[in-house]
């Protein structure tokens, strides 16, 4: 396998301003990113970001992922999240399994366990030399003011109106916000059309991360995301974990699940209750390059 020292030395700069950013081009199964070494607090702008995410005039990048000095002593470091559309949000999962690379290659110290502060919390994050990558996401929530999501109460599913049609749905938090669907097939599924619909629906007042999971058994789901602020995905981890523990809590998989996106298969593991819900999987390195802000 190769190591995630072959990565291409290819560099780039982009130049907007006068201050010097060094970033990195990384993705986890065509799921892509800019992380950025921020150690000033430079303040970025939404607009600014949704610049940079054009993918014609800018770098190109579902999200970015702005490394800052920790901001306690139990944490290695803290990062910030910015969609391609430039709206900041509080938690990405194959976002954090990069950083956890990235972490990792930057110090040349695999195997460790990194502390990630981000806006959802502390995040785990290790990684070996190959760039794979676990990182401990916390416990789901899905009651549905955590989420948020306008409800009475907490249920299993729960009946939401689009475009004048009923359907079932379950809901969860994984430290940003999840909708997910079953479907019989994802390659049917009515993603670029009903995604935008409850990405944007008024009992979600974040918006959400919208999940199409197809059930093949109790080992294996496969999965479609149209993420909030950025449309489908080739990939989504915290997509990956609502999936899965959704289908935990309704008694439809088992502890560990193959989770299979257009880019690629992602492992999750939750045991239940309390404990902290793992997501693994691949990451790699693309370039890397100056900005000039």
């Amino acid at each position: 396998m190769t190591t995630i020292f072959s990565a291409p030395k290819r560099r780039v700069r982009v130049i907007i301003g006068t201050m010097n950013f060094h970033f990195s081009k990384m993705h986890g199964l065509g799921n892509d990113f800019i992380v950025l070494s921020n150690p000033s607090g430079h303040t970025f702008d939404s607009q600014h970001m949704a610049a940079l995410a054009h993918r014609k005039t800018g770098i190109g990048f579902d999200q970015a992922l702005i490394v800052e000095p920790p901001q306690t002593p139990d944490m290695d470091f803290f990062y910030r999240i910015f969609n391609a559309d430039g709206s900041e949000v509080e938690q990405c999962g194959n976002g954090a399994r990069c950083l956890a690379a990235w972490q990792s290659r930057q110090t040349n110290q695999f195997d460790h366990t990194w502390r990630m502060g981000s806006p959802a919390g502390i995040v785990h994050g290790v990684c070996d030399q190959h760039g794979q990558a676990s990182v401990a996401m916390g416990q789901p929530l899905f009651e549905p003011a955590q989420i948020p999501f306008v409800a009475e109460t907490d249920a299993l599913t729960h009946a939401i109106d689009v475009g004048g049609n009923s359907m079932m749905v379950s809901v969860v938090s994984m430290g940003n916000p999840h909708v997910v669907l079953d479907v019989a097939d994802v390659l049917l599924a009515p993603v670029a059309t009903l995604g935008p619909s409850l990405e944007r629906h008024p009992r979600f007042p974040n918006r959400v991360n919208v999940g199409f999971m197809q059930v093949v058994n109790t080992q294996h789901i496969k999965l479609r995301v149209f993420e909030r602020g950025v449309g489908e995905t080739a990939a989504c981890g915290t997509g990956a974990c609502a999936a899965v523990a959704v289908g935990r809590r309704r008694g439809l998989l088992t502890d560990t699940v193959r989770v299979d996106l257009p880019g690629g298969a992602l492992t999750v593991r939750w045991s239940g209750g309390n404990d902290a819900l793992w997501l693994s999987g691949p990451t790699a390195f693309v370039f890397e390059g100056d900005l000039y802000s």
